[in-house]
């Protein structure tokens, strides 16, 4: 289940689930899981730092919950989690694995652990693999209790992977699995999207497939051809006011204009597209990687964008590069050869009186994009911008 799915569940629950924390590493934030922290019900939410999909689901006080294994309890208030009661409710399984480190026996069946606390430090010499004569040696003590259950998909802990989204989390929705950003000879041209879809045949959702398909979108294609292309927006924006507007060279750039440009909002492509207040052709896409610690996190689903770079280098003309969703500021810097002008600061806050609490961000322009970059150097979000339209105030006079 994608992070935004699970977030909207407990907020819709807000009463009966509260204290929910929110953990995730600011400096650094691919290199630990998205934690989503129920305080009160002792558990844990671990959804994947690429994909923030649901990986693991750990539940840390087992006094707080009560559990059953197909219908019968296991952990309640009058049945305590012993070795005895989990070897009754599942089964046999391969003998414990004692990690030395945690103090703690790791029970493991297949998508399911427990870890067993020891009473003392006097027991666990005896459990030490190298003091292991066959597997006798490897028992939990009886009478031990769970201290923590994991559950997971596949055989093991360590390696697992948040599965692919289940048919049953689309709910009508359609998601990005891939964004190439397609250019021409001076800068971005357009999209093209590998879209996952449930299947909408007839029939039960039991019967449904999930389709992938290809679609491409292109600046100056106009808005029935973007909706025949990508459906419905999640929501159509109309901008009020454009604050780097003080930064365009064109003198009559304080002129207000009478009817405003609108975004059509794919919040679960991780993609918005502004369209002209006066020709409704495409003429902005904004790509969101929905990294915790930015003003938008949540709003958007990760959108898994690659694009290429023009790289002048003396040994190879017309060289590209390809900057990701994962791609840091500083690389994509050595990559191009040279430092980029300086960025242009982005404050964002919900009203003049309120202050952001992640801080600002850094736009820098580059290509006919901009990249907009968190403090801790992760790319933030990309504009890309088309070309420039010649002539465009000739356009009325063109009309018959």
């Amino acid at each position: 289940m994608p992070l935004a799915q699970a977030v909207a569940i407990l907020q819709k629950h807000c009463r009966i689930i509260k204290n929910v924390q929110v953990l995730y590493s600011e400096q650094s934030p691919l290199s630990h899981d998205l934690i989503l922290n129920l305080t009160q019900d002792g558990i844990k939410l671990l959804f994947d730092a690429f994909n923030q999909r649901l990986k693991v689901i750990e539940v840390y006080d087992l006094t707080k919950v009560k559990l059953k294994y197909c219908g019968v309890h296991f952990n309640s208030q009058a049945i305590a989690p012993t070795i005895e009661q989990i070897d009754q409710s599942f089964g046999a399984t391969h003998p414990g694995v004692y990690n030395s480190a945690e103090q703690l026996f790791h029970l493991n069946f297949r998508g399911l652990s427990f870890s067993f606390q020891l009473d003392s430090w006097t027991e666990a010499p005896k459990y030490e693999p190298n003091f292991a004569h066959g597997l006798a040696s490897l028992q939990i003590p009886h009478g031990a209790t769970v201290k923590r259950m994991y559950i997971y998909s596949g055989n093991s802990l360590q390696d697992t992977k948040a599965p692919v989204m289940p048919l049953s989390c689309f709910l009508g929705n359609v998601y990005a699995e891939s964004v190439d950003v397609l250019r021409d000879g001076t800068g971005p041209s357009g999209l093209r999207l590998r879209l996952l879809a449930a299947g909408c045949g007839p029939g039960l959702l039991a019967d449904a497939k999930m389709r992938v398909f290809e679609r491409s979108v292109y600046f100056g294609d106009s808005c029935q051809d973007v909706l025949s292309m990508l459906g419905s927006p999640h929501k159509v924006f109309y901008k009020s006011e454009d604050k780097m507007k003080i930064h365009s060279p064109s003198p009559h750039k304080q002129v207000p204009s009478k009817c405003n440009d609108y975004f059509f909002n794919y919040f679960t492509l991780g993609v918005d597209i502004l369209f002209d207040a006066n020709t409704h052709k495409v003429k902005k896409f904004v790509l969101h990687t929905n990294y915790p610690g930015h003003y938008n996190f949540n709003i958007y689903h990760r959108c898994e964008f690659k694009i290429p770079l023009a790289i002048k280098k003396e040994n190879a003309d017309g060289q590209t590069e390809t900057c990701t969703t994962y791609s840091k500021w500083d690389s994509i810097q050595e990559l191009l050869g040279h430092p980029v002008e300086k960025p242009v600061v982005l404050h964002r806050s919900s009203s003049p009186n309120n202050t952001n609490p992640f801080g600002s961000t850094f736009c820098f322009g580059l290509q006919r994009m901009i990249f907009e970059v968190m403090q801790n150097n992760h790319i933030a979000s990309v504009t890309l911008y088309g070309p420039p339209r010649p002539g465009a105030h000739l356009r009325t006079a063109e009309l018959p």
